[in-house]
């Protein structure tokens, strides 16, 4: 560890040039105002000011304990691309490297994520009274408040500090609403987000089915996307974060339970992925807001079909201290579809890793594991 403690001589001043000279000839603090946002240098600062109002000791920082993780620079999917091989094999590289990727040129008008947006705003800023009202029922539909679920299970802080709200299949019956009178545009504008969002699930799915030596309309053929389970769910990540919640975060450490998710946040940082799993430590790395672009994952009943070749990621919401809203949409098999391993994904050497199940018993199996903890 000493090689990535600076030292600071005890007679140093605060002043702000030499403060900005130490960060510039540290190389710890030089790669990480490299790989990372200038957003992350005034946590620096704030850690040196601390430590040097007291000229009596020496101070070591450990900048790596205290500092943002570099942020990764995931593939760029353009889904406009007439080269469907090609976006195929791009695709195929993301899964199998990150699991994650953005999708440019997608089709969703500005306006209508603006909007997205707008709705799911004006809805967490109602009383809590009002929003549990339309508390989650047994079907996953409505609102979750804060620390009603433990994405991961192993964490030893119980309760994920956001709030959320969960949209089935538009013309599901077991949706809840506001009401007109308090949210007028909120329904049809969920509405409209949900159609295009999941047009734009299904061709990735169609892409993907290439990516994977099958026919493009493989996952339609066994009966996957006949009524599948697409979740729209709006999310609220609090700002200021009392003493009592510190090292809680906004989402603990999962991985996505079905096909494939896909994210449209606010731009506000904080999402983070552990490309792998069982590495110890973990390496946790940032990504990157893009404009425009959708986040997508693979989630993992789409790991299961591909027996691990395409790799369902760790990822997690850690608190930025402002407030995040996003919105992710899991496009998720139909609940009697059976998942098993794919043959182009299975040999003599490589055979299948998961038993087949149905993709309904899957989901609510971690449904439940979520939210009784």
């Amino acid at each position: 560890m000493a090689d990535c403690t600076p030292m600071i001589p005890a007679d140093m001043s605060a002043s702000e040039l030499e403060l900005n000279e130490f960060v510039k000839h540290s190389e710890l603090g030089a790669r990480h105002l490299k790989s990372g946002p200038a957003s992350q240098l005034p946590t620096l600062r704030r850690i040196l000011h601390r430590s040097l109002h007291d000229k009596a000791h020496i101070y070591l920082v450990d900048l790596e304990v205290e500092m943002s993780p570099p942020n990764l620079y995931l593939p760029l999917i353009d889904l406009s691309s007439t080269d469907r091989a090609s976006t195929a094999q791009s695709i195929r590289k993301a899964c199998m490297d990150h699991g994650f990727f953005y999708v440019i040129n997608h089709g969703i008008d500005d306006f209508i994520v603006k909007s997205l947006f707008r709705e799911s705003m004006k809805f967490f800023d109602l009383p809590l009274s009002e929003k549990m009202k339309l508390e989650r029922s047994k079907d996953h539909r409505g609102y979750t408040a804060p620390y009603s679920e433990t994405l991961d299970t192993s964490s030893k802080f119980k309760g994920d500090l956001k709030e959320s709200f969960y949209v089935g299949p538009i013309n599901d019956s077991l949706n809840q609403w506001p009401s007109k009178e308090s949210l007028p545009a909120w329904k049809v504008t969920m509405e409209s987000y949900y159609e295009k969002i999941l047009n734009v699930g299904f061709r990735l799915i169609s892409l993907i089915s290439i990516a994977l030596n099958l026919d493009e309309n493989f996952f339609t053929k066994i009966g996957a996307l006949d009524s599948p389970m697409g979740f729209l769910r709006l999310l609220h990540y609090p700002g200021e974060i009392p003493e009592s919640d510190k090292g809680k975060y906004g989402a603990s450490a999962h991985s996505d339970y079905g096909m494939i998710t896909l994210l449209v946040t606010d731009g506000m940082p904080g999402l983070q992925i552990c490309r792998e799993k069982d590495r110890s430590p973990q390496l946790w790395e940032g990504v990157d807001h893009v404009e425009r672009a959708l986040i997508v994952n693979i989630g993992d009943i789409m790991e299961r079909w591909t027996n691990c070749t395409f790799r369902s990621t760790l990822h997690r919401v850690v608190a930025v201290g402002q407030e995040r809203y996003s919105a992710a949409f899991f496009l998720d098999p139909n609940y009697d579809c059976v998942v098993e391993c794919l043959e182009t994904c299975c040999s003599e050497t490589s055979p299948p890793r998961f038993p087949p199940i149905k993709s309904g018993d899957y989901l609510e199996e971690r449904l439940r594991l979520t939210y009784s903890q």
